[in-house]
């Protein structure tokens, strides 16, 4: 199991920036990968970004150039650095991982936190 704690979700004006944190804890070692999903009511919940291993983030085009992905291996932390942000990011935002073994590979969720963007 893979427990994810998020934090530093809220407010913020147009322009604004705001970071994300995801603290994992449990079996941190089997986790290959980690990023950002965000979700609005009715809609899928997509793909933010995300880092496998230690290559380079991938970004959906909306956020390139305004949100970085970056990740702190000694504490087991992905952080989410957003800048520039608009109104029509505003979603709760869901730190996910995942993680394999030998013979198993399974998604784990954060609790999500909200991200309100106002104009």
């Amino acid at each position: 199991q893979v427990q994810l704690v998020e934090s530093g979700g809220g407010l913020v004006q147009a322009g604004g920036s705001l970071r994300l944190s995801c603290a994992a804890a449990g079996r941190v070692l089997d986790i290959d990968e980690m990023g950002w999903y965000r979700q609005t009511p009715g809609k899928q919940r997509e793909l933010v970004g995300n880092k496998i291993g230690d290559d380079t983030p991938h970004y959906t085009d909306s956020v390139k150039g305004r949100f970085t992905i970056s990740r702190d291996n000694a504490k087991n932390t992905v952080y989410l650095q957003m800048d520039s942000l608009k109104p029509e990011d505003t979603a709760v935002y869901y730190c996910n991982a995942v993680a394999s073994g030998r013979l198993w590979k399974y998604d784990f969720w954060g609790q999500g936190t909200q991200v309100t963007v106002s104009s």
